[in-house]
């Protein structure tokens, strides 16, 4: 995409373009280089509260909509975004660093929230059934919870919010979308498709602000507002459920992670390292979902560190947008100053570097795929996200020993595992403390499956048959038997 080529710059509210309130603006940056890409509208909490009157006022009319209308907007707008899938992995590239290839499998991914929550629009199921007595009947209907915030991260621009705007528009609520202030641009053309499929006015409103506390603290403020889904970290997550009693909301947590990569002695190790690449590398390293923690049986350890350098260090780095490219740059400068210091102590800590570990010189924000081997288990590396390019391997030498590494973590996203014993997949299973786990494959993200975690990494699911059900509230109703 040429930078001449027009890009969103206005917030999107009551299905109206518009400027800030105040007029403010602020510049969205391009990581490779720091350069400005463009200088788009800065919403405060007066166009927050232009954004949530115009949700509240689509409210009733869009929850009584048919639901296969519904389904079938969203349905036109996962085959547009497959048709432009090129045209948003430029966007997402230039914005927020990815390489292009994987830029165009996140857009497909994201896209595919939008096929699953069209078919789920039409399957949302009450009951009915005999009281055990036998002396009424109870019916339970369900409808739309309300007006939303939708709070979503830099690392997945359109995935992380067709995951939240998918369910939202089949169960027939309205939303308020405040996506990260680093990749804004996503968003504001996956509103300008919504727009163009017919959506109604008012359903999506997006707000793009660098001033994230007062606009969401506003917003939250207000009881008309009745869910939050927020994707980030805890220790905003933590925050905003501490905002949201005050008025009650329902609330879903997606937050941070620590995801522990197994490999067993028993493991293929030539699949384990396919495996590793995958979960450690999507978007350099910088997802809640990706290998944290190389936990790696004392006896292939160094045949896994091995294999796993040369995979890594034959990685090209560079601008997203170039040809071949692999490996793109961080989102910021302070991502890269905490990688590299987490790196430079668990050497110091006695760790080896096997590949990397080198900061480059020059402009943009990257940092080099590192494999670090003999990582002590106490290591500041192995006890928080490291959200870059690099694997650090901790042995261990036995299954017990493994799972209570694994599980000795506050956070239970994701988690992975390479073994071939049956009777130890179904022991991991019941005993690692993750929202999902990952056997002999690194990838578990997928819009048919319930995502989140459990502990520190928050509650509530998105995808899956269980994603709608958190837009959904429940009613009872008695009625005797006469």
């Amino acid at each position: 995409m040429s930078r001449m080529e027009r890009l969103p710059e206005l917030l999107f509210i009551a299905g109206e373009w518009r400027e800030a309130n105040d007029g403010a603006r602020f510049a969205v940056e391009d990581p490779a280089d720091g350069s400005t890409i463009v200088k788009i509208a800065d919403a405060g909490e007066a166009d927050a509260a232009d954004a949530l009157d115009a949700a509240v006022a689509a409210q009733a009319a869009w929850a009584a909509t048919p639901p296969r209308e519904r389904g079938e907007l969203l349905r036109s707008a996962f085959e547009l975004i497959t048709e432009r899938k090129d045209a948003f992995a430029e966007v997402i590239s230039l914005e927020m660093g990815k390489p292009l290839a994987e830029a165009a499998g996140e857009v497909a991914y994201g896209a595919e929230f939008f096929r699953w929550f069209s078919e789920e629009a039409v399957r949302i199921h009450g009951r009915w059934m005999s009281a055990p007595d036998g002396k009424s009947r109870l019916l339970t209907t369900k409808r739309a919870v309300g007006p939303c915030l939708f709070v979503t991260p830099w690392n997945f621009p359109i995935a992380m919010g067709t995951r939240k705007i998918g369910p939202a528009i089949a169960a027939g609520c309205t939303m308020v979308v405040k996506p990260a202030a680093q990749t804004p641009l996503t968003m504001l053309k996956l509103a300008e498709l919504l727009d163009e499929v017919g959506l109604p006015k008012g359903v999506l409103n997006v707000i793009p602000t660098t001033s994230p506390g007062p606009v969401v603290s506003s917003l939250m403020a207000d009881d008309r507002l009745r869910k939050v889904s927020f994707t980030g970290s805890t220790g905003v997550g933590k925050t905003l459920v501490k905002q949201s009693a005050d008025n009650l909301q329902r609330v879903s947590m997606e937050l941070g992670g620590n995801a522990p990569f197994l490999v067993f002695a028993d493991a293929d190790l030539d699949a384990a390292v396919d495996g590793a690449m995958l979960a450690k590398m999507r978007n350099m390293g910088e997802a809640c979902t990706a290998a944290n923690r190389f936990l790696v049986h004392v006896d292939v350890a160094e045949e896994f560190a091995r294999k796993l350098g040369e995979r890594m260090g034959a990685m090209k780095v560079g601008r997203g947008q170039d040809e071949g490219v692999q490996v793109g740059p961080l989102i910021d400068a302070n991502a890269v100053d905490s990688v590299s210091q987490l790196v430079t102590d668990a050497i110091h800590d006695g760790a080896k570097v096997v590949v990397g570990a080198e900061r480059p010189d020059g402009a943009g924000h990257f940092y080099p795929p590192t494999v670090l081997l003999d990582v002590p288990p106490e290591a500041q590396i192995n006890a928080v996200e490291v959200f870059g390019p690099v694997a650090p391997i901790t042995t261990f030498t036995s299954e017990d020993e493994a799972i209570a590494a694994a599980n000795d973590t506050e956070y239970g996203l994701a988690s992975y595992a390479y073994t071939r014993d049956l009777d130890r997949t179904l022991r991991l299973a019941e005993r690692l403390e993750f929202g999902m786990l990952g056997i002999n494959t690194g990838l578990v993200s997928n819009p048919a499956a319930p995502f989140g975690g459990m502990k520190a990494s928050g509650f509530g699911r998105e995808g899956g048959f269980e994603g709608i059900e958190e837009y959904l509230e429940t009613t009872y109703v008695a009625l005797p038997v006469s």
